[in-house]
């Protein structure tokens, strides 16, 4: 057991392939962001849409999982799921969440932070509309979050809607959709040598953005 310790404390990546100097920061976070996003698309990392979201339990506790974002622009940060979910329900009792994008084989993460608000259902249903007929019907089939019997109750639920709905389109749940983060703070991160990271935190003041230089 204490050779395992050791080894896991001796497990290090060195940074330091990239820099991020103030001067080559774009004045919007957004722009910021989607220029690390198509850079993080063109190297062919593994689904760079997925991050981690972080809301606050109803217990008061933190609570994590991950999503993929289906949407950005300078309005927020969109994903989907069951309005029924847990992170649903914490996100109803406390509009608030923390997003996190880790890009390690760029050395890179960003961090949001900021309000939710559901999107219209016109959103919705124009995402809906496009995922495969598969997806489309499991978001039917997932009373999301709550405790289940078996897997095959799920499957054979999926095979009861696939013939409920042969022939047809599936119409959007009114049960599912999206959400909108809306940022009030963007840090993006670039590792550095000797652990001497980049650090820029945007920060909304009014209609424009404040950045700072962290210490790593």
């Amino acid at each position: 057991m204490s050779k395992s310790r050791e080894e896991i404390a001796a497990m290090r990546e060195e940074y330091g392939s990239r820099e991020l100097r103030r001067k080559d920061m774009a004045a919007d976070p957004i722009e910021q962001f989607e220029q690390w996003f198509a850079e993080a698309r063109e190297v062919q990392l593994h689904e760079p849409n997925a991050l981690t979201l972080s809301t606050i339990g109803l217990d008061g506790c933190p609570a994590s999982r991950t999503v993929l974002m289906k949407f950005f622009d300078e309005n927020g940060f969109v994903f989907y799921t069951n309005y029924g979910s847990a992170k649903a329900r914490e996100i109803e009792a406390v509009p608030k969440a923390a997003m996190l994008f880790a890009w390690l084989q760029l050395e890179r993460q960003v961090r949001i932070e900021g309000s939710v608000e559901k999107v219209s259902a016109a959103e919705s249903l124009k995402y809906f509309a496009s995922r495969p007929r598969d997806s489309q019907i499991g978001a039917w089939v997932s009373d999301q979050s709550s405790v289940i019997d078996s897997r095959a109750l799920l499957l054979n639920k999926m095979e009861e809607l696939k013939a409920k709905f042969k022939g047809g389109d599936v119409p959007l749940p009114s049960f599912w959709g999206g959400y909108r983060v809306i940022p009030e703070r963007i840090e993006f991160w670039q590792g550095g040598k000797g652990r001497v990271h980049d650090r820029f935190r945007y920060t909304r003041a009014g209609d424009s953005w404040m950045i700072d230089r962290l210490a790593p």
